[in-house]
């Protein structure tokens, strides 16, 4: 369905360098990426608002690089909205049709049929300044929709709606693509790309650094980066070696660590999941390298319980349920173990800068 091959463009000092998506007819691809990344910059190139310095844009087999957007059989929503206040919410969505010179009787029923299916009949006749912001997402959407584009194109569709309102918009993103529309959605916000993508695509500095089902990307995270976007904090720069016969990781603070079996390069990162440590009150029976004993630093209300930042050598976070943070009863300064397995560890094998 839509094609970027070796998409690259530079904008100034930023750069967007060989881009190279795939996205199959009805699937539904995140580009989830921090301010700044290239996504919106990217978006615009599919588009056409844009063009790219090198490289090929395909829509439906279809080489549209140099086309105009009217030519591409795309819509795109902005995140503003970009809502007309001097027309009403039915003028805002035929404006499209009306551009394309569409008959009364066309502009009419589209129009109805797009505002049922949206939920915003009731506002057709009403003006536009004292919509609530889940109304104007709608409006938004509607127009366009109007067009019947093959390719939706969303950008940070989420960012100008209210908190109690986003459910009901992932419900009409839903709806629309598992009646086979293809969508490319850009945002920032992880639990968006985890609730709503079939795949996404991570940018960073102006590259996709990792493509995948949501699920293999933020648990296999490629870098630092990525691994930050699933909520992982835990990481460590580490030299690896071989000692007695087992693999081992030695932390800048000389704290090590056993692996499991495998090869290694000299250094890297480990990375472990928050939610993969546990915190205990009191001295395990065996302890070894995956009992660490610390001291509690700081605990912090989280959407899933609480954070709990131990000081054990390294920093380690870990994530806990509120039933289970009760029955431990601790505070900050309490001296707590945390244990941990080996096969929790994830090995970037590239040398990895902060991010």
């Amino acid at each position: 369905m839509l094609k970027l091959n070796n998409i690259s463009k530079k904008f100034g000092d930023f750069a967007l360098t060989d881009i190279n998506i795939h996205i199959p007819e009805g699937e539904y691809y995140v580009l989830l990426g921090r301010s700044g990344s290239g996504k919106t910059q990217l978006l615009e190139m599919i588009a056409g608002l844009n063009n790219p310095d090198s490289g090929e844009i395909w829509i439906d087999n279809k080489n549209v690089t140099k086309e105009s957007i009217r030519q591409r059989k795309i819509g795109l929503m902005f995140q503003d909205f970009a809502i007309f206040p001097n027309m009403t919410v039915f003028g805002n969505i035929v404006y499209p049709l009306h551009c394309r010179k569409a008959g009364r009787r066309e502009i009419n029923h589209k129009a109805e049929q797009i505002a049922e299916e949206l939920n915003i009949s009731n506002l057709l006749d009403r003006f536009t300044q004292n919509l609530s912001s889940g109304e104007l997402q709608r409006v938004a959407l509607a127009r366009t929709l109007i067009t019947s584009p093959k390719l939706l194109l969303l950008d940070e569709p989420m960012a100008s709606v209210d908190a109690s309102l986003k459910d009901d918009i992932r419900k009409i993103f839903r709806k629309l693509n598992r009646k086979g529309l293809t969508m490319v959605h850009v945002t920032h916000d992880y639990r968006e790309a985890v609730s709503l993508a079939k795949r996404v695509g991570v940018i960073h500095k102006g590259r996709i650094v990792q493509e995948g089902s949501p699920e293999e990307v933020f648990s296999k995270p490629a870098n630092r980066f990525v691994a930050r976007y699933a909520g992982i904090k835990n990481s460590f720069r580490v030299k690896f070696f071989n000692e007695h016969n087992t693999c081992k990781a030695k932390c800048d603070s000389n704290l090590v660590f056993n692996l499991s079996d495998g090869e290694y390069p000299e250094e890297g990162l480990l990375i472990i999941k928050n939610d993969s440590i546990k915190i205990h009150n009191n001295d395990p029976l065996k302890p070894n390298n995956y009992f660490l004993k610390g001291v509690v630093r700081e605990i912090l209300k989280s959407e899933t319980g609480m954070e709990i930042m131990v000081d054990a050598g390294e920093i380690f976070y870990v994530n806990m349920a509120n039933e289970d943070f009760k029955i431990l009863q601790i505070n900050e300064l309490s001296e707590v173990w945390i244990t941990f397995q080996p096969e929790t560890f994830i090995v970037l094998k590239e040398k990895v800068s902060d991010i």
